[in-house]
């Protein structure tokens, strides 16, 4: 049983994060991604600073705080998919503390969510000549820059792929990638691709692999230590600013557009499920940005005057 400690509420002195840090701390090292353990942290410390705000501790808190904290978050801004994961990181959490017999009911539970369409994004891809614009722009600047959305816009990798992959996952058509959960995975490569990631680290993963030198991370600074995520996102919106781009640029914008000109370009919808490690379909569909088009409708095809029944309907 992990121990816990009740608080006292309205102690300005005190803090849930700090009190309930091993549970809470315990709770987050069950996930093996490292994404899901950052964002759940995240959650959870708004969650602790919402409860702080009116002197309740979190083993304590019931369904009339949460469904206080959701209204909150909405009044906050947070997006319908936001405000749900946050919901979903605490209900999660409270799951736990009753495992581990911190508290006996989740009041999460039934808690009203906000309705996500499975179908529907709000992430813009990039047209076709804004990619090649960024990608030149990237090539100008640097060759980490120019490896980095090389890699991101020819296999649609997430960035926490791209920067922890390693050198000696680098050969000279694909790379090994870790998914989220820690799954392995390979991804094929381009050969600009692979020639931009190797102008990066300057040696080739097979040498790495062979013992020549220590295994190293792909995308480091210039002190050799890793480039932090929130660093190259950094980088990117520079990129798209000085390519003159007004899009929101993000890592996941490039994801966005990966698929979507992969779809565009034929590429059936299960290889480029596969290929971006989506468990759902309708994930993969939510990327593809041109779907709603007219000029994509089936109707162009199977309504063409040369099928069938297009020429029974005439007769």
């Amino acid at each position: 049983m992990v121990e816990t400690t009740q608080i006292t509420v309205r102690d300005p002195q005190t803090t849930n994060a700090r009190v309930h840090a091993g549970l809470l701390g315990a709770w987050v090292a069950s996930y093996p991604s490292p994404n899901t353990r950052a964002s759940y942290t995240r959650d959870a410390q708004l969650f602790c600073q919402f409860l702080d705000a009116g002197g309740v501790d979190l083993l304590a808190a019931t369904r009339a705080h949460l469904d206080v904290f959701a209204r909150a978050r909405t009044a906050a801004g947070d997006a319908d998919t936001t405000a749900a994961r946050r919901l979903a990181a605490v209900s999660a959490f409270y799951t736990y503390a009753i495992t581990v017999d911190a508290v006996t009911t989740n009041p999460a539970q039934y808690v009203g969510r906000p309705s996500v369409d499975q179908d529907h994004t709000t992430t813009a891809a990039l047209t076709r000549r804004e990619a090649m614009r960024l990608l030149d722009t990237a090539v100008a600047d640097s060759p980490r820059s120019h490896a980095l959305v090389d890699l991101l816009l020819s296999t649609g990798v997430r960035i926490s792929e791209a920067l922890t992959a390693t050198q000696a996952g680098l050969s000279s058509d694909r790379l090994v990638i870790r998914r989220k959960g820690g799954k392995k995975a390979v991804v094929a490569l381009p050969e600009h691709t692979a020639a931009a990631l190797y102008a990066l680290v300057g040696i080739l993963g097979t040498e790495v692999a062979t013992g020549r030198e220590a295994d190293r991370l792909i995308f480091t600074t210039r002190s050799g230590s890793p480039w932090a995520r929130t660093n190259a996102h950094t980088t990117l919106t520079r990129l798209a600013t000085k390519a003159g781009i007004t899009k929101p640029m993000s890592s996941h914008v490039l994801r966005h557009t990966h698929a979507t000109l992969a779809l565009d370009l034929g590429v059936p919808l299960h290889h480029l499920q596969d290929s971006l490690g989506h468990a759902d379909p309708r994930t993969t569909r939510r990327y593809d940005h041109s779907r709603k088009r007219l000029a994509n409708s089936s109707a162009h095809t199977v309504g063409e005057p040369s099928q069938v029944w297009c020429r029974i309907f005439s007769s």
